[in-house]
């Protein structure tokens, strides 16, 4: 097996949206301190935070819901043998990339390319879609 197959890709892509949280909690701690960090959450805690740490937890959100497609995905082209191919493997390659792009671009507030990166992530997604249709076997 290739280090760098689908299924690495998959991993990769899953551990990297799993750790996306980090840096918004750690500016909560900054912010509100970590006692009101670990506690419950209280009406405008999250207006505290600075405008950098509010777009890096949408930019959180935003990888969940776009993991729900991808990885779907990215297990059926495994499943059904096409997580081998060159279209997969480029596919989850560059969602992975796409993905990491637009979380440190809409992090720092770019608008144009944080837009861009998305549709790259997309447009990954689309070509993943293709490899489990058979395309490129």
């Amino acid at each position: 097996m290739n280090s760098f197959d689908t299924t690495t890709w998959l991993a990769a892509t899953t551990a990297l949206t799993g750790c996306l949280w980090i840096p918004y909690v750690l500016d909560r701690f900054r912010t509100l301190g970590i006692a009101r960090t670990l506690g419950n959450p209280l009406p405008g805690d999250a207006d505290a935070q600075s405008p950098w740490a509010r777009r890096a937890r949408q930019a959180h959100a935003n990888a969940v819901e776009n993991l729900a497609v991808f990885a779907p995905l990215a297990l059926l082209a495994i499943v059904l043998g096409a997580g081998h191919t060159s279209l997969a493997i480029g596919a989850a390659a560059t969602y992975f990339f796409a993905r990491a792009a637009h979380f440190a671009l809409y992090t720092a507030g770019v608008p144009v390319l944080r837009t861009l990166a998305f549709v790259i992530g997309f447009g990954a997604e689309a070509a993943l879609l293709l490899a489990v249709m058979g395309v490129g076997r």
